[in-house]
């Protein structure tokens, strides 16, 4: 295959300071080896997050010259509007200020009545939203997901077994919502099928349950079903994503992945009785039904970023640049995720560390050695992240550990890609030197954001 080249020109740059193994080394020490607790000047590379971090086109900074600062009724959420009507297909659109605020509106109503949520795997926001409503999530992936090393085209599918068996279990009447996040964030990262969304759409119909998608990513969803799925590969990104959302009763949507915002959510459904519900909690806690804690220009970037999120040339040349880093990686042994998935590298730290025990958290100490060793910031998503404690306080560790490295969207070329391939490397060969560590302070919820911590 050729050299991929990025389907965009550099139009802006912003200079990157490049900081010494000391200096990375007393930065990490302030920040009580947390890398949330880091400033971003101390990082070379930040692969912390997708969500925000995009560069924005020409197009979007132009268009947010056009935002309308209307608190009612301004044009700018009208243009919002149509576009996510036209991707989703839903009626009700009602923006907030980020995903979480969508989750949390939703969820504050949903859980009055029922308890229970079930997904595929529930993301560190959405899993403590739901908490914090009272309820509980539960998370039934495909069994061929828990296994990091081992490729399937689809495993961020949910099991349908399981659901069902869950479902009967927990009695329908008690379960507030079935959600597929696409792709499956928690899971490495991984698409989920259209056979899949279709199937579990059916048994909430069935059961009388309400099936949201979580569409942070879902066009680098749809793109895996055109290139993996069979009958979907001369179908366009467009068709294939508007299928997907009209198996669902709605979706929730963080728009700061796969539109290219810094900022920006928003709700998406059929329900008109529920869209009342959620649009009277709104204006209560986000703010008018027209703007939702959003400027206009932010309504004006989000729907130029849903249209270009739809080009079938840049998710060809997303999905492969995470693939040439996975599989770079693969060839010299390290321990990652496969395939790669849609927007992060996932390297599997319990296998890149055996010698710490889940309890000393193996993830921490590999994102906290690729930030010493290259200034690259990674994110925890294991024991630290999703680890609960037994009666006797005692860790109940996470599944999988794992460490993302989350790409952020037409920000990093090719060299930069190759500088975390040899970084991650580095670290590998020499993985004997990490240390576990131990938590100081921790909060109820949402930990890894602002736990102090020690190596041991």
């Amino acid at each position: 295959m050729k050299t991929i080249i990025e389907p965009f020109r550099i139009k802006s740059v912003e200079p990157i300071y490049f900081t010494t193994q000391e200096e990375r080394e007393k930065a990490l020490e302030k920040a009580q080896y947390n890398v949330f607790l880091l400033h971003s000047d101390d990082v070379i590379i930040d692969l912390l997050t997708d969500s925000g971090t995009s560069a924005m086109s020409s197009a979007q900074w132009a268009g947010i010259m056009q935002g309308d600062e209307s608190y009612a009724g301004s044009p700018s959420f009208y243009r919002f509007e149509k576009v996510v009507k036209d991707i989703m297909g839903y009626p009700v659109v009602i923006p907030t200020h980020q995903g979480r605020g969508a989750e949390k509106i939703l969820f504050s109503i949903l859980s009055k009545d029922k308890k229970v949520y079930i997904a595929n795997t529930l993301f560190d926001t959405t899993r403590a939203n739901i908490e914090f409503s009272g309820a509980r999530g539960i998370d039934v992936l495909c069994p061929e997901g828990k296994l990091p090393q081992i490729p399937a085209p689809f495993k961020g599918n949910m099991d349908i077994k399981a659901l069902e068996e869950t479902i009967l279990f927990q009695g329908p009447e008690n379960i507030a919502l079935v959600i597929l996040t696409i792709t499956n964030n928690s899971g490495g990262g991984q698409p989920v099928s259209m056979e899949n969304i279709k199937a579990v759409s059916g048994i909430c119909k069935k059961n009388n349950i309400r099936f949201f998608l979580d569409a942070c990513r879902f066009a680098e969803n749809a793109w895996f079903i055109k290139t993996r799925e069979k009958g979907y590969e001369n179908t366009s990104v467009k068709k294939i994503v508007q299928e997907m959302f009209s198996y669902a009763d709605g979706c929730l949507m963080s728009a700061k992945k796969d539109a290219f915002a810094n900022i920006g959510g928003f709700l998406a459904l059929n329900d008109e009785k529920l869209a009342t519900q959620c649009r009277n909690l709104l204006v209560i806690t986000e703010g008018f039904p027209t703007y939702g804690g959003l400027a206009g220009r932010d309504l004006e970037a989000i729907a130029i970023g849903l249209e270009e999120i739809l080009d079938e040339n840049y998710l060809m040349y997303r999905i492969r640049s995470i693939s040439y880093l996975t599989e770079k990686l693969y060839a010299k042994g390290v321990p990652v995720m496969r395939p790669a998935g849609g927007h992060a590298v996932y390297l599997d730290a319990k296998a890149f560390l055996p010698h710490i025990p889940p309890d000393k958290y193996p993830g921490v100490s590999l994102i906290c050695e690729l930030y010493k060793k290259g200034g690259i910031r990674a994110v925890e998503i294991g024991s630290l992240m999703f680890g609960k404690y037994d009666e006797n306080h005692q860790l109940i560790p996470s599944q999988m550990e794992l460490v993302r490295l989350a790409i952020p969207r037409r920000v990093y070329t090719q060299s930069h890609i190759d500088y975390v391939a040899e970084v991650i490397i580095e670290v590998f060969e020499e993985r004997e030197k990490a240390r576990g560590y131990t938590i100081l302070e921790e909060a109820p919820l949402l930990r890894h954001f602002t736990a102090r911590m020690q190596p041991i």
